[in-house]
């Protein structure tokens, strides 16, 4: 037995609703986990996503901006009051629940980490500075955990909106002062994936020296033909969970579908 687990940024939960169905027949996955869903709790399309075959869902949106949701086969506990608030900002940007799966119990977290705005200086910038705090308090909830015996059986996606590596973008040297790429919030991220032992799913699969995109912006008249993507979404597996990672997938052609987010969903595979 496996768990398919896929996450995307689907940049509107009611909009491209739809494509739900497409990410569902391309992937079949077990579980789906979405970042900015950008809807309040009380207009999540529940019946939509139940004709999908997903029974079990755990939402945390609000109107208009951010919003997670993980939506399973499996039946789960959601994880309430456990974790942080995240900047005190009750701002919907991560969401956890621990999944009946298979193999025994997976605790999954769902992270939208905010993007930071345009000019990567926490002074001039609270965005930036909103973003390298957020991702300061998960590195410290990353290490406290870690110090109490580490994640186990634990997985984390979603749209970190950081490509920490020089092959995460298109272009290492001319991204180095935009933000999503700059040195402090690489040395950011990594510090929060090694506070708590975490392992990259992608990068298990795709060598360090070679290109890996998920995101294409919006911006370019032609996506594909400039190829100029960014790796923002993320899985990381506790270290017992990295011997069974079974394959991955990273979903490139959702990016021409119609109506297409600018974030394509991505699929781990793990066995155990």
């Amino acid at each position: 037995m496996t768990l398919r687990i896929a996450t995307w940024n689907i940049n509107s939960v009611r909009l491209r609703l739809p494509l739900l169905a497409d990410l569902v027949a391309a992937l079949a996955p077990d579980v789906i986990c979405l970042q900015e869903t950008k809807c309040p709790d009380a207009l999540f399309p529940h019946e939509g996503v139940a004709a999908l075959g997903f029974e079990h869902r755990a939402v945390r949106g609000m109107k208009g901006y951010n919003g997670v949701a993980i939506l399973s086969r499996i039946p789960f506990t959601q994880r309430d009051g456990v974790d942080p608030d995240w900047c005190a900002k009750g701002d919907c940007r991560h969401i956890a629940v621990e999944l009946d799966a298979p193999g025994g119990p997976v605790e999954l977290h769902d992270f939208y980490i905010p993007a930071g705005g345009d000019i990567p200086d926490r002074v001039k910038n609270e965005k930036f500075a909103h973003k390298l705090d957020f991702v300061a308090e998960a590195t410290a909830w990353s290490a406290a955990r870690h110090a109490a015996g580490g994640f186990r059986r634990a997985v984390l996606v979603g749209d970190l909106n950081i490509a920490p590596l020089e092959h995460d973008v298109w272009s290492h040297k001319q991204l180095l002062d935009v933000v999503s790429h700059t040195p402090v919030e690489t040395q950011a991220l990594t510090a929060m994936m090694q506070a708590g032992a975490w392992h990259d799913a992608l990068r298990h699969f795709v060598p360090a020296d070679q290109k890996l995109y998920t995101w294409w912006s919006y911006r370019a008249a032609d996506w594909r033909a400039s190829d100029r993507g960014r790796r923002l979404d993320h899985v990381w597996v506790s270290p017992d969970l990295a011997g069974g990672l079974v394959s991955h997938t990273v979903l490139k052609d959702a990016r021409g579908w119609a109506k297409a987010s600018d974030h394509v969903p991505v699929l781990v595979e793990i066995a155990g």
